[in-house]
């Protein structure tokens, strides 16, 4: 998608990005356009742009005939940008807003249309979330169905690299708009992302106010490009300036599809090496991420981890914690406190992958790490989280790799229950799998007793999925631990194999650990998945 440029071009396009946020024009931030949602009360929305040094800016906001506020500010230098918080407003719409800077007697206008109050979600990470609508199991129904969300309106960011902090985007792929079959399947790992459109949804269907999306992902990216130099200085990342192969450029093709409208889907050909793209520290942070700090926000979802598998892994522990921290504090900030503080961050815990070496932990670790090494959220380290599992919804044949599994309506319906609890606190609403509160060796240390923290189904009884450490003269070895009996809540290991002393147990410590929605332990509502542990046993009980 996006290919080497030379240096000449590089420096061009270093001279453009100085030039557009110096002032040389009045106009809105990239983000600001028709068909926008701005964040709904308690929250106020924060309205910016460029324009001239000294000059004075005012912002209005009407629907219809009637003005509902006005606001009013100045063109402040060196950066020669304005800006306004507007009043809490109630979700609906549609609005207009318009802004007019005053210089003596030159007056310049600007306005925007069909403007929306919602809630906004900024959804990022790699290429399982750059993945499209098109790509999906059943896309052509879910492409159909557009009609009842005109309230869900989109907008993706393009693909930019910077090595420094951007003001504004440097492009936009998709500017706000209404879902359409065209834009939601534009092509193969480019808009909309189909994680984040889902989400969406589900959240209108329950919430019944307009949602705005904001599409901010590249595909084969680890976590240092998404984070700011400070956060990965936090958890002593090594600084590394390594470039990976970018993205070819493909050029899109018509797929079976004979209007000329832009309605009408692409297709690109997707190579069967996994999708590659920047490994350069900070620089998608600086790009992608920084430029919308100051959009006021109800929260975010993430998909990333797969090229930490075997990058820094030991450091993702400390790594995603520190990233959600300095989002948080970078957009309460850029949004002049409108952004809560401590907003919502919900993320998807990596899934399934076929690989020849099957004893690879890369991922399963990841997995632990994902929830800073507690096994679930929220927790002390990750405070108003949630996370989707979805280690049991792999994809053998899918045409883009098994590392990209197209049961993305899944993985959105879950984060949804998780946003609904977390983001919306909804109240006795199950939304995450069952995890051990209570371990602890019986008859003998012969048998171990796991008591879970909600009732149990046991889908399936096999001789891989526990395992145990087993020690016995300073050595540890990884054994099968067979389920003996389960019942509501508590499931029972036997212990035979280890003729030494059981040090801990482990749940699903493989890249693939089941076939689809047949892993061993879910909730009762067979919907939610038991996340993978690992654990340390005491002779008290843990």
């Amino acid at each position: 998608m996006v290919s080497p440029r030379p240096v000449g071009l590089m420096l061009l396009l270093i001279i453009a990005r100085v030039s557009r946020g110096a002032g040389i024009g009045f106009r809105f931030a990239s983000y600001i356009d028709n068909y926008m949602v701005l964040q709904k009360e308690p929250s106020g929305a924060v309205i910016w742009g460029f324009g001239t040094a000294g000059a004075t800016v005012t912002v209005t906001l009407c629907q219809g005939q009637e003005t509902i506020m006005k606001k009013v500010t100045s063109v402040k230098g060196p950066s020669n940008t304005w800006m306004v918080v507007l009043d809490p407003m109630k979700p609906g719409g549609p609005f207009e807003v318009m802004a007019q800077q005053t210089l003596e007697t030159t007056n310049l206008t600007l306005r925007v249309h069909d403007v929306l109050f919602g809630d906004v979600w900024l959804c990022s990470g790699q290429s399982n979330m750059q993945m499209t609508v098109l790509q999906i199991f059943n896309a052509s129904k879910e492409l159909s169905d557009t009609a009842a969300y005109q309230s869900v309106r989109i907008f993706s960011v393009s693909l930019t690299q910077a090595e420094e902090e951007l003001a504004d985007l440097d492009g936009v792929d998709l500017s706000w708009s209404k879902p359409t079959a065209g834009n939601l399947g534009h092509g193969n790992f480019t808009y909309m992302s189909a994680v984040c459109w889902l989400f969406g949804r589900y959240l209108y269907d329950t919430l019944q106010y307009p949602i705005g999306l904001v599409s901010s992902s590249w595909g084969g990216t680890p976590i240092e490009v998404w984070s700011s130099r400070r956060a990965l200085k936090a958890c002593g990342v090594p600084n590394t300036r390594d470039e990976r192969v970018l993205q070819p450029e493909i050029k899109p093709m018509r797929n079976g599809c004979e209007s000329k409208e832009s309605s009408c889907p692409f297709r690109r050909f997707v190579p069967c090496d996994p999708v590659a793209g920047p490994a350069t520290h900070s620089v998608l942070w600086n790009a992608m991420i920084h430029p919308l700090q100051n959009m006021t926000l109800k929260g975010v979802v993430w998909y990333q981890g797969e090229n930490n598998a075997n990058y820094n892994r030991d450091l993702y522990a400390c790594m995603f914690p520190a990233l959600i921290a300095d989002w948080r504090q970078t957009f309460h900030s850029g949004s002049q406190g409108q952004t809560e503080r401590f907003f919502p961050f919900g993320f998807v815990q990596l899934s399934s992958y076929l690989l020849m070496n099957s004893s690879d932990y890369g991922f399963p670790e990841i997995r632990w790490h994902q929830t800073a090494d507690f096994g679930s959220v929220p927790n002390p380290k990750m405070p108003n989280t949630f996370m989707a599992v979805a280690m049991d919804l792999c994809d053998r044949d899918s045409p883009f790799g098994s590392i990209h599994p197209r049961d993305k309506q899944t993985v959105a319906y879950r984060l949804h229950l998780g946003a609904r609890a977390v983001a919306y606190g909804e109240k006795n609403l199950t939304f995450q799998g069952p995890l051990p509160k209570k371990i602890e060796l019986l008859a003998r240390n012969e048998l171990l007793n796991l008591t879970y923290d909600q009732e149990i189904q046991v889908q399936r009884k096999d001789n891989k999925t526990f395992e145990i450490s087993c020690c016995s003269d300073h050595q540890c070895k990884w054994l099968p631990a067979p389920v003996n009996t389960f019942s509501t809540q508590t499931l029972i290991l036997d212990l035979s194999a280890c003729l030494g002393t059981v040090d801990a147990v482990r749940y699903a410590w493989t890249t693939w650990p089941c076939e689809y929605k047949q892993c061993a332990v879910y909730h009762t509502s067979s919907v939610l998945p038991a996340p993978p542990f690992t654990a340390r046993i005491t002779h008290r009980g843990i």
